[in-house]
């Protein structure tokens, strides 16, 4: 049979061609709620720092799809069985990761929905998803959730310290905000992968990728995802919300874009115990640009300090972020406090501390780029056991990268200074 027949063709910048299998995967590709994802940056506000960084998570999606489909190739021609069924089940959980984001990735993840994790959201539509496919997508839940023990690499393919999803987004991101530090081998990783007593493990000629693997996390973190503009923009948009549900309870009537937006800023519901179908359906129909269009009307709003808040993410006017040597002492609080409400005095706007706070933030960044205790990456020595990679790597600086980076900092008006 013509291969061309069985498989549909996506040119992708970082991968080359992808090959997406037709029949249900290709249903679920060319599905609402997959299609949904093009509108949804992979990076959330990092494009206001790299301007290239405007790549989707749906792009993600197929990307990390490619990467299970050649690892699971390479396991399979080193004899490791993978049925058909299972082969299917992977690569739809790994199409289907990030189903559950919503707008702006992670900026607005814990603010529309209490009690929430995008996981939850994605395991709820997999399985409204398996209702509407006819359980097409049973063993995709299992492997998703953990619940397949027959084999568990599978899982850990989709999540852990050495997932598929990690190596997609680290070359992906990397190559549109040209920071090169954070290049991964993802050949290489891929090829010296193999499944030993049912646990993904690494050859230990693969052990140098590993190595710039874990240095590449450390780096995009320190240079992209952690940079001080990110940041300072995530707090911006952070307080825009808080300042709108804050109107919205005193009983001002605010003009929404979005419906859909509308619903999760009067009401908040909680996923606590569970998603209820309408919380779902409402939260499907949020991308991106309910976000954007609906500043870009606040920006206009009798409210001043929401007006202005709004006009600094359009104008990109945003805030200065200054990390701290330590932890805020309240000296240091009631200091940036005192001069924020001096400096909106003097530009017109409301300057009590309420007002105040909405203008600075107090926070911490935490990265961690290699987490060995329970879940650690194993490599495998030549007399056929594997060993944890921060006792099997040549070199003993790898082990301070283990350590997390906790970096205090506050965000603050570019026209103070302490």
């Amino acid at each position: 049979m013509d291969k061309s027949t069985q498989y549909k063709i996506f040119n992708d910048p970082i991968h080359g061609f992808l090959t997406v299998p037709k029949g249900t995967i290709l249903d679920l590709v060319d599905h609402p709620y997959v299609q949904r994802l093009r509108r949804i940056k992979q990076m959330g506000l990092g494009y206001l720092v790299f301007p290239a960084a405007e790549h989707s998570r749906f792009s993600h999606a197929l990307g990390a799809m490619e990467l299970a489909q050649r690892t699971l190739n390479n396991l399979r021609e080193k004899d490791t069985t993978i049925s058909p069924a299972e082969y299917e089940g992977t690569l739809i959980a790994v199409l289907l990761h990030d189903v559950g984001h919503g707008p702006l990735s992670h900026t607005l993840e814990f603010n529309l929905i209490e009690d929430f994790h995008h996981e939850k959201m994605t395991l709820a539509v997999m399985r409204h998803l398996n209702k509407e496919m006819d359980g097409a997508l049973d063993i995709a839940i299992k492997i998703f959730t953990d619940q397949y023990p027959k084999k568990p690499f599978l899982n850990q393919l989709i999540s852990s310290q050495l997932d598929i999803d990690r190596l997609d987004y680290l070359k992906r991101d990397s190559a549109f905000t040209n920071v090169y530090e954070g290049s991964v081998g993802i050949e290489r990783i891929l090829k010296t992968m193999r499944v030993h007593k049912g646990n993904i493990v690494i050859e230990k000629k693969g052990i140098y990728a590993i190595e710039n693997y874990i240095l590449a996390r450390r780096l995009m973190y320190m240079q992209v995802y952690l940079h001080k503009t990110v940041l300072s923009a995530d707090k911006l948009v952070r307080h825009i919300f808080r300042r709108v549900r804050e109107l919205i309870k005193a009983g001002d009537d605010l003009y929404h874009a979005s419906p859909a937006l509308q619903f999760f800023l009067e009401n908040q519901p909680s996923a606590k115990k569970g998603i209820p179908t309408e919380v779902l359906q409402r939260y499907l129909q949020l991308d991106d640009n309910d976000v954007f269009q609906s500043i870009k009307y606040w920006q206009h709003a009798d409210d001043p300090i929401l007006a202005n808040l709004c006009k600094r993410f359009q104008s990109r006017s945003l805030f200065r972020t200054t990390f701290l040597e330590e932890k805020p002492s309240q000296k240091l609080a009631d200091k940036v406090q005192a001069k924020t409400q001096k400096a909106l005095k003097n530009m017109g706007l409301p300057y009590d501390e309420k007002a105040a706070d909405y203008f600075y933030s107090f926070d911490e960044s935490y990265s961690e780029a290699y987490r060995y205790e329970n879940e650690g990456i194993w490599i495998l020595e030549e007399k056929d056991t594997a060993v944890e990679f921060s006792k099997a790597a040549d070199t003993k600086n790898i082990i301070a990268l283990t350590e997390p980076v906790v970096k205090p900092y506050v965000v603050h008006l570019k026209s103070i200074n302490f």
